[in-house]
């Protein structure tokens, strides 16, 4: 059973957040060495290194775990606080970090939050990432709760099926008679330009692998924001999948084509939130939850 102490849970996230021991000190007002030695004894009690002494100062694998539990402590003060204030007039909002992939943020979460702030004193910090990164910054302590396709339960988390994300495959009129001219075939399409979202965006590649067998030849757009990148494909810059949240409406219109109508692409999308008794968590989970219920597919 490990004794760790609030003032050392609190010093210790500070530390990570600041990158160096000094810095942190001078946010906790004490001195370098009392921040050292909070540390020092932090991790002689739980006999593990917590911090990577570089520059700047990072958490090692069983820091992280640290970490995530300072910040949930301290998530649970903000709660206290805030119902003990609530009615007196100095009920201050409280910052909820969620990972949102940007396809869910450019559909149907925002409708999720938006209500939520005019009933309760609640700021959001919404971090983007890949669906597939997302859980990343839940293991890190950084976000309590993640829309995340990994199905995986991250440590001292709960998790619940959302639904499914379809993807369609979808390019412009005009960009299918100068790429794909003998349309529907797909074999055309390892040689047409692609919109990729960024670096780590592999869904086009990956769908054009499962129908074809081939890779793409053409070097790839990169446009890093959803409404651009949607934008981006229907004028005509590249092929690419888009959400069928966000494309109905331009197929219904002609303004784009849906190059494979009888495979789209299914992506099961998970809420995984912190497994701690914070009423204002389980206001936002419940909202996201009811939308998602409405927006996406469910099987």
């Amino acid at each position: 059973m490990i004794d760790l102490q609030l003032d050392q849970l609190r010093t210790f996230a500070v530390v990570v957040e600041e990158g160096s021991f000094e810095a942190a000190a001078r946010r906790l007002s004490i001195t370098a060495s009392a921040v050292s030695q909070r540390i020092k004894t932090m991790e002689q009690s739980i006999g593990k290194v917590l911090v990577r002494r570089s520059s700047p100062v990072a958490a090692t694998e069983p820091g992280e775990v640290i970490l995530r539990l300072a910040r949930q402590f301290h998530q649970l003060e903000l709660d206290a606080a805030g119902e003990l204030s609530a009615g007196q007039g100095s009920e201050q909002p409280v910052t909820i970090p969620l990972a949102v992939n940007a396809d869910s943020l450019a559909t149907w979460f925002m409708e999720a939050v938006g209500g939520i702030t005019g009933r309760r004193a609640v700021r959001f910090d919404l971090r983007q990432d890949d669906e597939r990164h997302t859980a990343m910054m839940l293991r890190s302590g950084s976000v309590m709760a993640a829309v995340t396709a990994a199905p995986e339960v991250v440590q001292g988390c709960s998790s619940q099926l959302l639904g499914i994300m379809r993807y369609r495959a979808v390019a412009s009129p005009e960009f299918v008679a100068e790429w794909l001219p003998d349309a529907p075939a797909l074999g055309g399409l390892s040689r047409a330009p692609i919109v990729n979202f960024d670096r780590k965006d592999t869904r086009q590649e990956e769908f054009l692998l499962a129908a074809t067998g081939k890779r793409p030849l053409f070097p790839a757009h990169y446009v890093p924001s959803s409404v651009e990148f949607a934008a981006a494909i229907t004028s005509g810059l590249g092929w690419g999948m888009l959400p069928e949240l966000q494309c109905v409406g331009s197929l219904d219109s002609g303004r784009l084509i849906d190059l494979a109508p009888s495979s789209p692409q299914d992506v099961p999308l998970y809420w995984q939130r912190w497994r701690i008794g914070s009423r204002l968590l389980d206001v936002v989970s419940d909202s996201v939850r009811s939308t998602a219920r409405r927006q996406l597919i469910q099987k």
